[in-house]
């Protein structure tokens, strides 16, 4: 089973599962996590391949939505879920193919299409830094601030690092192979789901385009569109409180 974090206690409202992104873990989400709990259960999640969930030899998201199904059946299902990147995906497969155990779905900046681009780069930076000469995080961010990383993403990528045991916490060498389906979205998951959905995207992303609602529709008829203003793809980090802002509104929404 999936490696988790629980935050808050049960009320009336149904838990809220915050299935992060690529190259991401539930640690990253702690602060939103936190301030969530205060009116409901808050569940953070390692995806397989991150944090401290098992290791795996696929990343697809058929496997990952099975993977998060798993955890609400054991925890208790219904749920709300919020995934984002990579995790706004497999959140969309499960609820796809297991609407029973989602109440509603907030997809952050992500839209079920192929996206032609790859993050091979960042697994390379990654690769380059020498774990064998870390004494603190600060030397794995200079490291990849010479590979070309952006700050930023230097802070994120080392909260996945585990510098007392020297090793990325991350299973570069299956994300690296299973990169095509984690950019892609499976064909044969065409049922829709009629719950409320909110599509949710940084307004200087360019990760969910107009041209996607239809198909958007199709699978979501309940979909509705927001933007995060100032905020790109990193939508949670760059924005918080408009983001949580945003969460509210929706979940409490009757």
């Amino acid at each position: 089973m999936l490696n988790f974090s629980e935050y808050g206690t049960a009320t009336d409202a149904p838990a809220l599962l915050i299935v992060h992104g690529l190259f991401g873990s539930g640690r990253n989400w702690g602060v939103i996590a936190k301030r969530l709990s205060d009116t409901r259960r808050v569940i953070t999640v390692d995806m397989r391949n991150h944090g401290d969930s098992p290791r795996a030899d696929t990343q697809t998201y058929p496997d990952m939505a099975a993977d998060l199904a798993e955890l609400i059946r054991h925890l208790g299902a219904p749920m709300d879920v919020c995934g984002h990147s990579m995790g706004g995906k497999a959140s969309m497969v499960l609820t796809l193919q297991h609407p029973e155990l989602v109440r509603r779905l907030i997809v952050a900046d992500i839209a079920p299409v192929a996206y032609d681009h790859n993050q091979q780069g960042f697994i390379d930076a990654m690769r380059s830094v020498d774990l064998t000469t870390l004494t603190r995080r600060s030397d794995a961010q200079e490291q990849l601030a010479a590979a070309g990383v952006e700050p930023a993403l230097q802070s994120f990528f080392t909260q996945s690092l585990d510098v007392t045991n020297k090793a990325w916490k991350l299973n570069l060498d299956v994300l690296e192979a299973e990169m095509l389906n984690i950019v892609g979205w499976p064909e044969n998951v065409t049922d829709p789901f009629n719950g409320p959905t909110l599509f949710l995207s940084g307004a200087a992303s360019h990760y969910v385009q107009p041209e996607y609602r239809p198909l958007i529709k199709s699978l979501f008829p309940n979909a509705h569109f927001a933007k995060i203003p100032n905020a790109g793809h990193w939508l949670h980090a760059e924005n918080p409180r408009a983001f949580e802002a945003s969460l509210r509104a929706f979940l409490d929404h009757s």
